[in-house]
Parts: structure tokens; sequence; C-alpha cells
């Protein structure tokens, strides 16, 4: 076909990919579902885990995420034999692990235990040998650690290198003695980790998690609603996690945004006035030298009188605005306007100015 477009059959069905892609993203591009557990669409392709593998012209078994597509290719995505070969991954995974389902970090939002109850896979009770590692519960302020629910994937190692390009993360050791590592220490708190929470939200277990949300939700109690990042002016678009109780838990990066589904520690973590008792719920005005609580109609009334008061005693130029980028440029434009069109005066400025 023309236009660099190929052909060939997954499950007996004939679709069309782009030349270059991988048989997963040809899959996944026409809706075709393929496990994945090292995989992630953000960064470089890894074949690791081998939960994706397919059949390809009813005999080589290969990794969809790393075999490129061909013309006429046939694809078997899931048979009897596939099956199996899954089956037996995860198996291990458990083996190898400590992955209790009744209290996990994932929080119900794990993908190793998606693919577990997808194929009927449950802990064997086996004396398989376990490397125990220490759990780091509380060296950082936002992240936890748990190795024992590693499953070696390297998502984590490829988001730091590749997304943040901080290169905390790392493996070491080999075999089964293979466990992640930080930089600097093995606590994360003492590590160069900025806690951007980047190999958190690419964790397919609970091996990194969130420590606000411990204790506050599982996945399904909490609803989702997005928002703008208030901190800088770059946009960064959030969905934010709200629990039943109405408080905000967790921020994750929205892919619809210009971040890309990234954040800084700002945007992830910096939610927490939101709950704070100190925070102001009510206008106040200052009333015989204290400050008192006041309705918004009566707050805004009385900015319009002391604005019309300023500007009929002392000419529109006597007042100014100050902007800031932690306004939508709808919201800045809108103040300009108001500065302009009902005040009268071009005072207008900007933080990113300076």
């Amino acid at each position: 076909m023309g236009n660099g477009n190929i052909t060939l059959t997954i499950n007996g069905e004939e679709v069309t990919a782009q030349k270059g892609q991988t048989i997963l993203e040809a899959a996944r591009g026409n809706g075709i579902f393929i496990p994945t557990l090292c995989y992630h669409q953000k960064i470089s392709k890894t074949g690791a885990c081998r939960i994706c593998v397919v059949k390809i012209n009813d005999r080589m078994i290969k990794t969809s995420c790393t075999e490129p597509v061909t013309e006429g290719m046939k694809v078997e995505t899931e048979d009897e034999e596939i099956v199996e070969i899954r089956k037996g991954i995860l198996e291990l995974l458990l083996a190898e692990g400590d992955h209790n389902c009744l209290y996990c970090d994932a929080n119900g939002d794990c993908e190793l235990q998606s693919l577990c109850y997808r194929y009927g896979i449950e802990p064997s009770g086996s004396d398989f040998p376990k490397n125990t590692r220490e759990i780091d519960y509380d060296s950082s302020y936002g992240l936890k650690r748990n190795e024992n629910r590693c499953i070696l994937c390297g998502r984590c190692v490829k988001a730091c290198a590749e997304i943040q390009v901080k290169n905390v993360w790392s493996f070491a050791g080999r075999g089964s003695h293979a466990h992640l590592t930080s930089d600097i220490s093995e606590k994360i708190g003492d590590s160069s980790c900025v806690a951007c929470g980047t190999c958190v939200q690419m964790c397919p277990t609970g091996a990194l998690s969130f420590q606000q949300v411990l204790g506050k939700g599982q996945a399904w109690e909490l609803t989702k609603s997005s928002s703008i990042c208030i901190y800088c002016g770059v946009g960064c678009k959030i969905d934010f996690y709200t629990n039943r109780e109405g408080q905000l838990v967790k921020a994750l990066g929205c892919d619809d945004g210009p971040n890309n589904g990234h954040l800084c520690v700002k945007g992830r973590f910096g939610f927490d006035f939101v709950q704070s008792d100190k925070r102001l719920k009510k206008p106040l005005i200052r009333k015989n030298g204290n400050l008192e609580e006041a309705s918004w109609d009566e707050a805004l009334d009385l900015v319009v009188s002391k604005f019309s008061g300023y500007k009929e005693k002392n000419g529109p130029d006597s007042i100014m605005s100050f902007s800031s980028a932690k306004c939508t440029n709808e919201e800045n434009y809108l103040l300009q306007k108001f500065m302009r069109a009902v005040i009268g005066t071009n005072n207008v400025d900007h933080c990113a100015r300076l």
C-alpha cells in the first residue's frame, strides 16, 4: 500500500498499520487488546516482562512491543499456548514478590492485579525464595517505596531518565538478587529525587506509591476532575482525585495538556492548602481595625466603591494592575480588558516581564 501503510492480519482480521510500528502499536491502533507491564508509550521499548508475547505466522513467539510489523504478517494475540505462557509469567511474578492484594499500596489501581484477575492467577503459597527488602515509608514527603512489590519492569528507571532526566533510579544486583536502587542513598528522601512523582504514575504495581492517598480511599472510590495547575505559566493540566469525604487526595498529570501527563513537585503535591484550616473561605473586611467575615456581594461592592473613588479623585491613571502567570490566558485577558475598558488606563503589568 502507499503512503507508508502496510497490511497485516491480527486474529484473522485484516488491519492497516504504519511502516515502522510495532505489533503492539498496530494492535492498539485497531482496538485490539494485548496485555503489557514493562511497556509504556512515553518511554523507550524494553521487551523485558514478556507478557505481551504473540504468535507470528503460526510458529514464532515474539514480544509484540518490540517486533516491527511487516507486509502480509499474520499475528495471533491469544491462543492456548500464549495464555499458558502469560500464566507462567504471572505466577513467577507473584512468587518472587509480596503481592498482597488485600492491602496494596496501589489502592486498587494495579496492572499486575488486573492481569492476574484476567487470567485467573492466585498466589501459590510456594516456598520460592524471596529477597525481602526494607520498605521506605517516610523518608520522602510525597513518595513511598516498597521493593517487595517491584517486578523489575524498568518503567520508573526509564521515566526518570527519559522524561524527568534525573537518572535517580537504576537496577543493582544480578539474577534473583536484582533490585531497584536510587543514586545516592537507598532512602528516597536522601537521594537526588526531586519528587516529581513521574515514577509513581508510571509504576504498574504498588512498588512506588503516593504518601497522601494512603488510607484515604481506594482507586474505585475516588472521583476525578480536571483543572489547570496554579503554580506557573506553563498551564499544565492536572487530574485531581477526591475521596468520598470530599478530600483532595491525589494529583496525576493529564495527557491532554501541554505537559503530556508530566508534573513537577508543585503540581504533584502542592494542593494540601485546599484542606488547610487556615484557608480563607469567605471575604474579610476590616471594620474598626478588625477583619470580619462578609458576603461576596458586600466585598465586591466595597471594591467597586474604592476603585470608583480613586478614579474620580485622582484619575484613572492612579490605578494599576499586576497580573499573574498563575492565571490562565483568559483570566489575564479579562484583567487587562477591565483596566483599559472599565478603569480607563493602560497601567497593566505582568509578573513574567520581571
